[in-house]
């Protein structure tokens, strides 16, 4: 038992959706491509953070109340990672208690949002130790990225990019940055309706799969892929081109899931249910001449993105077409958020 915490934190932090994928990563979680992605609105992890003060460290973990043992080495490989920058973990007993609004392990970048959440929690609490009360977005985003390269894309509302590239000047390996274009309104309220196929965990995590693109055949051109496919789709974003961006999405995401399919061991996330929402959703988009468009994260679900102003034809044709694909009938309707908040406690 440990005594009552003398500092506490409580942050809430979205996931994220990639368009441009992040697949296979370099020295401490760096990329070897730079990655797109928009932050979420419901798709959110909250994450409290308690202080003891106890000279030996130490933490504790529990998700929706419940210990989860497999959670806890990734935690403490975290903590071995930044507690150079982070002195508090060094004299504290950090008690950590979080909660999702979805799935987890389900390829929904659960681990965007608990990494990012808990980075928030801990720099937020440093900064209490220390007397301040400002928060370096940048570095958060770089110590989040070491608990889940995705993660440092989740600090930031709206779009964001993660990964240094020549011709972005403020770009990084070591910290995602907002999105450096002006968005086209078009693309300011898009909507992802997630369709959720399998709520099981992966049976291959995503941190296997990057290892595997170490030696994998295709690297380099999948380097130079998402390289070209990034400054294409920065281009799309402030141009408000929607054609430009369903090719980019599409191609992202079948390139990902090929990748796992080519990797050596080869592995599929990919269920019967997955294809067939895909074929239905390029079905409708020909048909109906509405801008709908697909993507998908390292996992079975589809996230279906169209415009905000097609929400009532799309639901329509959701319910009757797409939900008895979904497990249970289940689709989590999202949209871009505005980024974390600090939860402040009204007890």
């Amino acid at each position: 038992m440990t005594n009552k915490p003398s500092l506490t934190s409580t942050w809430q932090s979205p996931s994220n959706l990639a368009i441009v994928k992040y697949w296979g990563k370099k020295a401490l979680q760096e990329p070897v491509n730079p990655s797109v992605s928009f932050s979420l609105s419901e798709a959110k992890t909250t994450t409290t953070v308690g202080l003891v003060p106890r000279q030996d460290g130490g933490f504790s973990f529990r998700l929706d109340e419940l210990p989860v043992p497999k959670f806890e080495k990734k935690i403490e490989t975290f903590f071995n990672a930044i507690r150079a920058r982070l002195p508090i973990i060094e004299n504290h007993f950090i008690e950590i208690e979080s909660t999702n609004t979805f799935p987890h392990s389900t390829g929904i970048a659960s681990s965007a949002s608990a990494m990012s959440a808990l980075a928030l929690c801990l720099a937020d609490l440093q900064q209490q130790v220390n007397g301040k009360n400002d928060l370096d977005i940048t570095e958060v985003s770089s110590l989040a990225r070491i608990g889940s390269g995705s993660a440092s894309r989740s600090v930031y509302g709206n779009w964001n990019l993660w990964g240094r590239m020549a011709e972005l000047p403020e770009s990084s390996d070591f910290h995602a940055i907002p999105a450096p274009v002006d968005i086209a309104p078009v693309f300011r309220d898009l909507h992802d309706d997630i369709l959720i196929v399998s709520s099981q965990s992966k049976p291959v995590s995503s941190s296997h799969g990057h290892k595997l693109m170490d030696l994998h055949p295709y690297r380099e051109g999948r380097i130079s892929q998402a390289r070209r496919n990034t400054l294409e789709l920065l281009k799309h974003l402030s141009s408000g081109n929607f054609e430009g961006f369903a090719k980019i999405a599409e191609s992202e995401a079948l390139s990902l899931h090929g990748l796992m399919m080519s990797s050596t061991p080869a592995f599929t996330l990919l269920r019967p249910n997955t294809l067939a929402i895909i074929e239905k959703i390029r079905e409708f988009r020909d048909n109906k001449d509405i801008p709908v468009t697909f993507t998908m994260d390292a996992g079975p679900n589809i996230h279906l993105l169209y415009p905000k102003e097609f929400l009532n034809e799309v639901s329509e044709w959701e319910e009757n077409s797409l939900k008895p694909f979904c497990e249970d009938g289940r689709i989590l309707r999202d949209h871009i958020g505005k980024g974390p908040e600090k939860i402040i406690s009204t007890k």
